[in-house]
């Protein structure tokens, strides 16, 4: 069973989301770092009642930084997994 609570995280609201979501009607999500491809579309078509018929997913690796506070100790910012999730032509998601 997929719990599309667990493997949809957050929708990304980014100038570039907009954008795909306006003209190729793409909608980007932050997911879980073990989701893969076919629970992504399983989790967006079970929760927005839509047909999926393509799922980008990137990996944005942690950025290593020093941390001033631990003396120099390097730490790791950042990380995470979006996918960018194609509807068939007509569907759409409304977002408010």
């Amino acid at each position: 069973m997929i719990l599309a609570d667990k493997i949809l995280l957050e929708y990304r609201v980014t100038e570039k989301a907009a954008n795909l979501s306006a003209h190729y009607n793409q909608y980007t999500f932050e997911v879980a770092p073990t989701a893969n491809r076919i629970e992504v579309a399983r989790a967006v078509a079970k929760t927005f009642n839509v047909e999926v018929t393509d799922v980008n997913i990137l990996n944005k690796k942690p950025k290593v930084k020093t941390d001033r506070t631990r003396r120099g100790k390097a730490g790791t910012a950042g990380g995470h997994k979006k996918a960018i999730v194609t509807l068939k032509e007509g569907d759409a998601i409304e977002l408010v």
